[in-house]
């Protein structure tokens, strides 16, 4: 065979098939025909548009130029880790003693590592759903079977988890159960009484709880959210995944943390170490100066997202065949505009956020980014600006209004 006859190999086809079966992202998909559009609004994403507070930024510089750039150890800094202990006794009243905590490279890696703590080849762990895509994909690349319990939508548009239907999912292969709360994308926020149940139902069944509460802080109508750990001892099989990024603007820094029963240090020390190593050190210290001086700026996020929650339910839920769910949590609002019973009953959300993009120049998630449960529903990100959010309204309007 000549030079010119030889075929280039498709060495994708050679990869595990694990990593063969996982996903792309629907909102990459939409993203990626306006990321670099200046007009596109761009409500996609689950990131807030205000930049990292300067009070923390200096912190990182501080810690750079006092000489804190080498190695940590793997579950993380011992004053991050008091910080952290202080932050859930200070918010929740809750005494988790430092030990317990691992510091992670983000939300996603810290629930990456429960997931290699916990599965075994064709172990199955049940996620409600709508979910966010990575809790599925981060089971896949471990070996396990992600199950979806889909949400309940009640007469009012708002979900619902009944714990029956959790009950009724779980199989001798179960492993874990996911819980979000408040949910990425739902709003759905549990609360301690069904907590409660979901924790005696797992104890009966010598079951995980795996429970991301990244968005403990922006709820409407209460002042925080509540957290298993309010309910469960430190020897519960319970694992609490949490992040900087949403709190404090720190998308981009990738910090995060994880909760683990007593006596598991030792693992999470090891998972750490061979995920990561560690995470920088200086942007450890940079999480320390969030924990302690930062509550007043989680305050003025809250505020500001729930005033452009106001701004967007109340614009969309005045448009013909939009059906908003309010949330009760996190910063993400689901409108039903697409399928059987709306004036779009043949667009996939996937075509209606093409559509948006192109004729509304607003960016937004399709349904199905977070499973085939939110066919028909479209996600907007309002950690925004009140006059984004308004300028939103303005240009999604007589699209969906047609």
């Amino acid at each position: 065979m000549t030079h010119a006859e030889t075929t280039t190999p498709d060495l994708a086809a050679d990869l595990s098939p694990r990593m063969r079966g996982i996903g792309t992202s629907q909102i990459g998909l939409v993203a990626d025909r306006g990321r670099d559009d200046p007009e596109v609004v761009k409500l996609w994403i689950g990131e807030g548009d205000l930049p990292t507070p300067p009070f923390i930024v200096e912190a990182a510089h501080r810690a750079m130029l006092a000489g804190h750039t080498r190695y940590a150890t793997s579950l993380g800094l011992a004053r991050l880790r008091e910080a952290l202990s202080a932050y859930h006794a200070r918010h929740w009243g809750v005494e988790i003693p430092p030990e317990r905590f691992a510091v992670t490279a983000g939300g996603m890696n810290a629930i990456m590592q429960a997931a290699q703590a916990l599965l075994e080849p064709g172990d199955e762990i049940v996620i409600p759903s709508p979910a966010w895509p990575n809790l599925a994909e981060a089971v896949r690349i471990t070996g396990g079977v992600p199950v979806t319990v889909p949400y309940r939508v009640q007469g009012d548009g708002r979900f619902a988890l009944p714990l029956a239907d959790i009950a009724a999912a779980i199989t001798p292969r179960t492993r874990v159960i996911v819980v979000n709360s408040p949910s990425n994308p739902t709003g759905w926020t549990m609360p301690l009484d069904e907590m409660t149940a979901l924790r005696d139902l797992a104890r009966a069944r010598g079951l995980w709880i795996l429970s991301d509460e990244v968005y403990a802080h922006f709820t409407y109508g209460n002042a925080i959210a509540p957290s298993f750990l309010q309910i469960c001892t430190e020897d519960d099989r319970l694992i609490v995944t949490n992040t900087f990024s949403k709190n404090w603007a720190m998308t981009g820094w990738r910090a995060g943390w994880l909760i683990a029963p007593r006596g598991l240090a030792p693992t999470f020390a090891k998972l750490g170490q061979y995920n990561t190593t560690s995470i920088p050190t200086f942007i450890q210290h940079a999480a320390v100066t969030a924990l302690e001086e930062g509550d007043g700026f989680i305050r003025q996020m809250v505020a500001r997202c729930a005033e452009s929650r106001e701004i967007l339910v109340a614009g969309l839920s005045r448009l013909p065949g939009v059906t908003v769910s309010v949330p009760e949590g996190a910063f993400y609002l689901m409108a039903r505009v697409a399928g059987p019973g709306t004036p779009r009953p043949d667009e996939t959300s996937l075509d209606i956020a093409f559509r948006l993009l192109e004729e509304a120049k607003v960016g937004v998630a399709p349904g199905t980014a977070f499973g085939p449960e939110g066919e028909g529903f479209i996600r907007l990100c309002f950690a925004i600006s009140p006059g984004l959010a308004r300028e939103a309204v303005a240009r999604l309007t007589p699209v969906l209004s047609r």
